[in-house]
């Protein structure tokens, strides 16, 4: 599966290019960043961690429909919501430590690298986040890599980056950890 990211004036579109499942529409990304946009930082935690049932795991499994992106055929949406089930427990942990890893992580980098004063709601340092120190300094190379690319995009440029999952394998939980 591939997901491009177009950078747009104040915003950015996601589109997914899976070979499971019907084709999806493309969407816009919710808030924008001028580094790492929110959805970005949700793929590479996704990746980095190995969380398969988050949103870009539900996305590349064979009925993969996660509810924020939608068939593009009309037909196909309606089908898809006939059988839409509940995350299971998995699912809903992974997108849990998916939703906090993406926002604290991006925080943290953002911080470590001047681009915002820290935040007291927030751990106040890497160290006092929680967060496995090998794991967020993968993310923090994998941050400081897509920014660099990203700031580098004039409007309407795109960056594509591959799910490195095998797609509808029906394995949507977390592995390897």
């Amino acid at each position: 599966m591939d997901v491009t990211f177009t950078k747009l004036p104040g915003r950015y579109e996601i589109a997914v290019d899976r070979t499971a499942g019907a084709a999806l529409a493309p969407r816009n990304g919710p808030g924008h960043s001028d580094a790492v946009p929110h959805d970005v930082a949700h793929l590479l935690v996704e990746i980095e961690d190995g969380l398969r049932g988050a949103v870009y795991g539900r996305l590349a499994a064979a009925d993969g429909d996660d509810g924020m992106f939608w068939p593009a055929d009309p037909a196909a949406r309606r089908a898809s919501l006939k059988r839409r089930r509940p995350p299971t427990p998995a699912e809903s942990a992974d997108m849990a430590r998916s939703e906090r890893l993406a926002s604290l992580s991006v925080a943290l980098w953002e911080v470590a690298r001047g681009r915002r004063r820290p935040d007291p709601a927030w751990p106040g340092t890497a160290a006092g986040s929680g967060i496995d120190p090998d794991l967020l300094e993968r993310l923090f190379s994998r941050y400081d890599d897509f920014a660099d690319r990203w700031a580098a995009l004039p409007a309407g440029g795109s960056i594509t980056l591959a799910w490195p999952f095998p797609e509808g394998s029906g394995r949507r939980r977390r592995t390897g950890r």
